[in-house]
Order: C-alpha cells, then structure tokens, then sequence
C-alpha cells in the first residue's frame, strides 16, 4: 500500500501544534506495518535546514521537488522548494506579528497542487501513491483537484481542529486553477467564502477525525462551526480514529530532558523530578504541594479561563501551578499577573520550550486540560505515560482516553464550579497515596501507542 502523507507541520522539523506530533507518528507507525509511505511538506528554512540529505528530485511549476528523509524514523519525505512562499520569518501560517500571511491561500494551495500531481498520472516521479492522505485545510484542496483532473489514486481527508477552515474570497478559486463551476454549495463556498476544508471534506472519498467522540460532535450544530451539514449527509464516509503517542519520544524511563528517570515500579523517583521542576520556576521547594501542570495553546477553546477563575482557591488549597504556553495575549497577561501575584505557587512561561514541556508533564503531580472542545488531545495521554493523572472535560479525544477515578479525572460542564470540583477530587486523591498511586499507574498502563490506530488507517485505506 502506497500512501502520500500531506501535511503542513511535522515534528522535528516544524512545529505548531499537535498536527506535527501526528505526522511524524502517524507514517513512522504505518511504515512499520509494511506500508510504502512517503511525506509531503513546504520546504520552510527550518524543514530544509534539518533535512541534511535533501536532493532535487523532480522540477514543478513553482520550484522544486526535494527527496530526503526524516532524522528520526528514515521515513521518506518530499519538500516543496520554493523560496518565494516558504522562506519567511514567523511561524508557517502567521508572520512575526501574529497575523495570518496575506497568501496563505497561494501558499498551500501551492502544497495541494503538488499533492494532486503526485497523486496523478501526470506525477513527475516512477513512485506514485495508491491513496493521498491530506490533514486540515492546509491540505484541503487536494481531494478537489484531483477529483477535476480524474485522478485515480484515493483520498482522505483528516480534521484535526474544524475550527481552523482556510476561508479566503472568491477570486482565489479561479486563480489556483479550479473550475468556476466548483463555487458552489456543491463544491467549495461556503458562506460566501473560498474554504479549503469543505473542498477537502466535500471531494475526498472518506473523512477520519481524530477521535470517535469528535467524529459525532462535529455532525451537530453544537460544534459542526457550519460544516455539520456537509458532514451529517457524509456520515457513512466519516470515521473517528483515536490518535496514539509516540512511546519513545514520551518515555519516563529515558527521556534525557528529565533530572531522574523512572518508569511504574519506581514511581518514588517522581519526587526528584518534582524538585527540580519546583527549582527550576521558583516555586516553593515542597515535596506535599500537588503542583498543577499545564501544556497548552493559551485560546478560549482550551478553557483556561477556567483555570484563572479558581486559581486563588488552588493555591489556598496547598497547590502550585506550574504553565507553559502562548497564544492568545490577554491570557498571556492575566497568567502573568497570576504569578507575580502568586510567587512560589504560581510560575508561568511563556512561549514553547519542549525540554521544559516534557518537565512539567514528569514533575508534575496532575495535569489540567479543561478544553471546551478537543478533538483527540495529545497531552493527557503525555499525562497518563508519566503518571501524571490528567483532569479534562468531557468532550472528543479528551472523554475516549481518561477514564473517570481510574486513569484520572473527568467533569462535564465547562464552569469554573465543575473545573474547581474536580481538582478537588482530585486533591483528595493525591493524599491518599494508595489511592493515587493506583491512578497513575493504571494510566501509565495504558496502550497509548500507534500500533492499534495504524491498523485502522491501513485498514480504511485498503477499504477505499
């Protein structure tokens, strides 16, 4: 089975989100399984800078194939080089002031295209794909030309966030070279706009999403952000396939970044992780303080202003709070305020710093991730693998992988009231060691791995 993997980010190269996890694990597990997959990603600096064995392997119309492979898993992967639209300072999709780049829609229509072609029998290359595997809207566009140019190689379209949709005005249609026949409610449009997801759910032959929970929440209003319909009449085309971890870059018992390693018959070394996270931000060096740890996107849909409106009743409760992340200002602002108001129970960095990542999930003694919605979430299943018992809301990914009082704890509602409840159980937890103890290592337990999704992937693809 020949697959081509599209995406716009992959860990190590580039990395943005969760998305960039998925596409290193996701081919790596695949491959293992005996599938002949190969990447493709825009040639940013930083993906050409960590590709030391890139090699042109096939002229485009706007620049150049290159042929290398991943540094970690040997993986094949093909880099779209084009300077003009790829090498750029700022992340893939925001310049440095945090503004989405004016040709975006050109950009990675640009990835879309090339995914077309390679998925098509006018393909530059001796190696062609039996299924094109496209993920978020970055991608979306390639179901939809390869559909207008009878492409035969199958497509699948992944929605890893439905929120995100690639929306853009009308004119683009005609000048990535769609037919003006596809602005349509069968197509394309949407509301009005050009949107490179619908085109992707529209056109693709089947339609995964990275839980079982999301895959039913995104056909209802709810949490469909407008795409409900289109998948609701799709449904028999939808599935939901949890994502797995990558076991050995999220390993207690060899991750470098850590002062002590440990696995679950030696969960007592935790403690000496816990130190060093304490010293490392200032908080206060106590061995008994649960310290609250968090990973995240700082936006709304991660619920963190539910984290702000508790926190005083935390930290009289004996906790500390230990967070790392970026994103949306005002709540990079009140989290900074948090801690200067807390010093010694609070620390907040922000930014992203993957040593310090893989810290705080370690040393840590619960994670908090009370998301408004999640499609599958990476970080609790980081969370379980360290025996750092996640608390999360009820929703997508999030209610598939943590099991309420058995690998950590689960509210429902997404109010400050619900969130303080079950830090509260969970507080009562952690001092009765046994019963904590028995948490974490029934999390720590758990198959978080690839193999058993892989599986399902390769088994969607030879279905299609």
């Amino acid at each position: 089975m020949r697959i081509l993997f599209v995406t716009s980010e992959i860990h190590p190269l580039v990395k943005t989100g969760g998305l960039a996890d998925v596409s290193a694990s996701l081919p790596a597990a695949l491959a293992a399984l005996g599938a002949d997959v190969r990447i493709l990603i825009p040639g940013y600096p930083r993906v050409l800078f960590r590709l030391n064995d890139a090699t042109e392997c096939a002229p485009l119309d706007e620049g150049q194939l290159l042929s290398a492979s991943m540094p970690d898993t040997g993986v094949p992967v093909f880099a779209i080089d084009h300077p003009p639209f790829y090498w750029r300072e700022g992340s893939p999709y925001l310049d440095s002031n945090g503004a989405d780049w004016p040709d975006n829609a050109a950009r990675f229509g640009l990835l879309s295209r090339v995914a077309a072609l390679l998925g098509s029998d006018n393909s530059p290359l001796e190696w062609k794909p039996d299924v094109v595997h496209c993920n978020d809207w970055q991608s979306g566009l390639a179901p939809a030309f390869m559909h207008f140019s009878g492409a035969k190689a199958k497509t699948v379209m992944t929605i890893h966030n439905i929120a995100f949709q690639g929306n853009f005005s009308p004119e683009w249609v005609s000048r990535l070279g769609l037919p003006e026949a596809s602005f349509a409610i069968h197509g394309v449009e949407f509301h009005g706009h050009f949107s490179f997801l619908k085109a992707g759910l529209y056109y693709s032959d089947a339609i995964t999403t990275v839980s079982p929970s999301y895959a039913r929440e995104i056909q209802t209003p709810e949490m469909g952000c407008g795409m409900e319909g289109l998948l609701f009449s799709r449904s028999h085309h939808v599935r939901g396939i949890l994502n797995g971890i990558d076991l050995a870059e999220w390993n207690p018992g060899c991750d470098p970044h850590l002062a002590v390693n440990y696995d679950a018959s030696s969960l007592g070394s935790k403690i000496e992780v816990k130190r060093a996270l304490q010293s490392r931000l200032g908080l206060e060096p106590d061995d008994n303080a649960p310290v609250l740890g968090v990973v995240s996107r700082l936006t709304y849909q991660k619920g963190l202003d539910l984290v702000t409106g508790c926190a005083h009743k935390l930290f009289e409760q004996g906790a500390q709070l230990a967070l790392l992340g970026s994103g949306d200002h005002e709540f990079e602002r009140i989290f900074l305020r948090l801690a200067e108001s807390y010093p010694g129970k609070c620390a907040v960095s922000i930014g992203y710093d993957e040593g310090l990542a893989h810290q705080i999930m370690a040393g840590a003694d619960i994670f908090l991730m009370p998301s408004r919605f999640e499609p599958c979430g990476l970080n609790q299943m980081y969370g379980m693998r360290y025996g750092t018992p996640p608390i999360v809301r009820e929703t997508g990914g999030l209610a598939d992988s943590v099991k309420d009082g058995q690998t950590g704890f689960v509210f429902e509602k997404a109010t400050t009231d619900a969130l303080h409840d079950a830090v509260s159980r969970a507080l009562s937890c952690y001092r009765d060691r046994d019963a904590f103890i028995r948490i974490q290592k029934n999390g720590m337990g758990q198959d978080l791995g690839w193999d058993h999704s892989a599986k399902a992937y390769l088994d969607l693809y030879e279905s299609l």
